[in-house]
């Protein structure tokens, strides 16, 4: 991750991961999406975990088609990832983050 050359924090990963319920596959990906932030984001990231079971409004406001699916918000640009983001090395590529 790039710090900034004039003092400021960089800015923080927002990501919203939508699942549903306990199933293995949703379960897999917030386990192995935690690993990814705590080990390449440190404290710099926020993770909002959408049961869409129990919220089906935001899956349709996100048009989610499929789960586990984990949306990076911010910094641009905007990403997508379907699967239980077990590939790190796929993981880390599309959301920019370097080993």
């Amino acid at each position: 991750m790039n710090n900034s050359s004039d003092g400021t924090k960089p800015e923080k990963h927002k990501f919203m991961l939508f699942v549903s319920g306990m199933s293995v596959k949703s379960g897999h990906a917030i386990e192995n999406l935690r690993i990814i932030c705590d080990k390449y984001l440190a404290d710099n990231y926020e993770l909002e975990i959408i049961d869409i079971s129990r919220d089906t409004e935001q899956a349709v406001i996100h048009q989610i088609v499929a789960i586990p699916t984990l949306i990076k918000i911010s910094p641009a640009p905007r990403r997508i990832i379907l699967g239980d983001l077990s590939d790190k090395q796929k993981v880390l590529k599309i959301l920019n983050l370097s080993e």
